[in-house]
């Protein structure tokens, strides 16, 4: 877990006019590539950095020349006007990939249950080459907004369809269920978990009595289930990586939070991580491998790429599991920025779809919610408190802005506050789209 003396430094020692002046960029991009860290606020950025880098020290998403914060809000079932001012991952990444503000649970449909378009699916129909990563299930919901329309973001298989989404389900004349739309949608990259919704039969249709894997065979898809498979896999034919039946473990172990706090201690590997599985920033570069393409006659490519799980471990009140996963992100952003700096015309995002719960509070608070204390890189010690729900029940979001930072042509439009629907217009300006 340590770090090259250079990336501990700190970045931002004097001027930095010239730099900021070089960064903005106009024009077309050819390439976009977007990074989610989901439930990657501020806190969980520190926190991160604390642990791993030091206090003084940057992670590769600090770099950034242009940084900004954006608005986060859904807003109600049949009543846009009206807000919900702490969104969930379904209604912001609705936001974000179709410009559209709804209400929370809902997958690429407005408030009123209508479909629009995906970045993804604008993409593809300007000859675009189109990727989609997670480290979640490819059916949860950061994933799904690109490629999927559904009224309830649980619906991620036909079985589930049948029982919670009847308007989009196959039977009833419906696209189907969440997988089956991302196999019609048909990315060129797909990877990720929930390998256990393309093991689930189709219910109406060409593929009736078939597994969603099947249709994603007959669709022409390479599939892979572990990091060599993912290495072997050839650029001529879509590519399908399934690592996990649900979501992707990982990266750290450590002490869960509790109320009266924890002995101070280190975060360790997890036992649980397959050694077959690839780390997302694997799954990153061999994602940005399958997309690029040499021929500056052809079109590029629009990449998103998701650490989903810094979210699921605020949830569980794990700030190892938590600290792990928003490293394990950050170590893909280098990978990301390592291509833009050689590919120019390629512009980077990195964003949250929300807030979230941890907060770093004083050593030996008297809270009521739950802690944990982890020394850190500094060999400090570092308390981390989940106080958004009881002690015990799932920790919730937070209805803050979140920052977002960018690299590249059109990146000067994530300066100052901006709101997620407006990263819509910004890549699809930035690939020309609409």
């Amino acid at each position: 877990m340590a770090q090259d003396d250079a990336s501990k430094r700190s970045a931002s020692s004097g001027d930095r006019t010239q730099e900021v002046r070089q960064a903005i960029q106009g024009g077309k991009a050819r390439n976009v590539i977007l990074f989610i860290g989901d439930g990657m606020g501020d806190s969980e950025i520190t926190s991160a950095r604390n642990y791993s880098r030091g206090a003084a020290g940057r992670l590769n998403m600090d770099t950034f020349p242009l940084t900004g914060a954006y608005t986060t809000y859904a807003v109600t079932q049949n009543d846009p006007s009206k807000p919900d001012y702490v969104t969930d991952s379904a209604a912001s990444g609705t936001g974000w990939a179709t410009g559209t503000k709804t209400y929370n649970g809902a997958i690429s449909v407005d408030a009123y249950g209508n479909s629009v378009p995906t970045l993804l699916e604008l993409a593809k129909r300007q000859g675009y080459r189109t990727g989609d990563v997670t480290t979640a299930e490819v059916q949860d919901a950061t994933p799904a907004v690109l490629g999927s329309h559904v009224v309830n973001r649980d619906c991620k298989g036909p079985d589930e369809t049948t029982a919670k989404c009847a308007v989009n389900a196959k039977e009833n004349g419906g696209a189907g269920s969440i997988a089956e739309q991302l196999v019609q949608t048909r990315p060129d990259v797909l990877l990720g978990g929930g390998a256990k919704y393309f093991n689930q039969k189709v219910k109406a249709g060409q593929f009736k009595d078939k597994t969603v894997l099947d249709q994603a065979k007959a669709a022409g898809y390479q599939l892979a289930t572990d990091a060599a498979a993912l290495k072997s896999v050839k650029k001529d034919k879509p590519v399908l990586g399934l690592f996990a039946d649900g979501n992707m473990e990982v990266q750290w172990a450590g002490p869960a939070a509790k109320v009266g706090g924890t002995p101070a201690a280190k975060c360790t590997p997890n036992p649980a991580l397959p050694g077959a599985a690839p780390k997302l920033v694997d799954m990153t570069r061999k994602a940005l491998d399958l997309l690029d393409h040499s021929n500056k006659r052809d079109k590029g490519f629009f990449l998103q790429v998701e650490g989903a799980s810094i979210d699921k471990q605020d949830h569980a009140a794990n700030p190892c599991g938590q600290i792990g996963e928003t490293v394990g992100f950050d170590d893909a952003i280098a990978a990301g920025l390592a291509y833009a700096r050689s590919h120019q015309d390629t512009l980077v995002v990195v964003t949250a779809d929300h807030g979230h719960t941890s907060q770093i509070i004083p050593n030996g608070t008297a809270s009521p919610g739950q802690t944990a204390t982890l020394i850190t890189h500094d060999n400090a010690e570092m308390t981390i408190n989940y106080a958004t729900n009881t002690p015990g029940a799932s920790q919730e979001h937070t209805g803050t802005q979140v920052r977002i930072a960018g690299y590249g042509p059109q990146a000067a439009n994530v300066v100052g506050v901006t709101d997620q629907t407006d990263l819509f217009h910004t890549i699809s300006r930035a690939l020309s789209l609409r």
